[in-house]
């Protein structure tokens, strides 16, 4: 097969080619069946085989990608040294590295070997148009939501300054500790601005309590304010894609 054609099934380039669909329902399947045993504390013989079978896979994509990466990237020779450094090719690399055993055992002590199967559902993002979309919705409206960010992480930082310094350490009531360290505080402001409250940690004191209320107000806020603007460039997206997708039919 002629590295054109191979390029054209792996990249979907043309959505309307059978095999094309075919090889993104195929590893799409691969990615969502590599990460089951994730779900399971102990190891089934089966799951050896899906490992096998979907790093496999993973394998021949990346290498297959590789060796098409000149069409892609239009480096010439060099897209052979380029490509490998491309996030996603970091995504596949790392994906297959735990199947393979290149990882030592100090790290498999600390799980990392797991960890890193996790990254594989990050492949979702190639084969999937609509996760693609969004990712693309994300980048567009990148400046809004880091403006939103930065916003959200003053008013934790300045909550959580309050608390600290507002609330006695050990509530005088019933002598339990409230707010050991600063960094107790700083995760009571987060889960406070985003409505969630555990209720692990909660003021003692009138003035503890008036700022986790506005803390909860302003939390609505500052999750509202992406959730509109994501939505609006999501349609945006979806409006756009019909567009072009009706001139390309006609």
């Amino acid at each position: 097969m002629l590295k054109p054609e191979i390029y054209d099934i792996i990249n979907k380039d043309d959505k309307h080619d059978p095999a094309s669909r075919a090889y993104d329902i195929w590893m799409l399947i691969c990615i969502l069946v590599s990460i089951v045993p994730l779900m399971f504390v102990g190891s089934r013989p089966i799951f050896r085989i899906t490992e096998i079978v979907t790093v496999a896979a993973f394998i021949v994509d990346y290498a297959a990608r590789w060796y098409t990466s000149p069409i892609r990237l239009q480096k010439g020779w060099l897209s052979y040294l380029i490509y490998p450094l491309t996030p996603m090719a970091i995504v596949d690399l790392l994906s297959i590295l735990p199947a393979l055993n290149l990882i030592g055992g100090t790290f498999k002590l600390l799980r990392l070997t797991r960890l890193l199967k996790i990254v594989r559902i990050l492949k979702v993002f190639r084969y999937s148009s609509r996760i693609e979309m969004f990712a693309h919705v994300l980048y567009k409206e990148r400046k809004v939501l880091l403006s939103v960010l930065m916003l959200a992480l003053f008013y934790i930082f300045l909550t959580a300054l309050v608390m600290f310094n507002a609330e006695p350490h050990i509530d005088p009531a019933t002598g339990r500790e409230t707010f050991r360290s600063f960094f107790d505080a700083l995760y009571w402001a987060t889960v406070t601005l985003t409505t969630v409250g555990y209720g692990d940690l909660c003021p003692a004191t009138d003035i503890g309590r008036i700022v986790s209320m506005f803390s909860a107000l302003f939390g609505v806020a500052i999750i509202a304010l992406p959730s509109g603007v994501i939505t609006a460039s999501y349609l945006e997206e979806l409006r756009v894609s019909r567009e072009k997708r009706h001139e390309s039919e006609d």
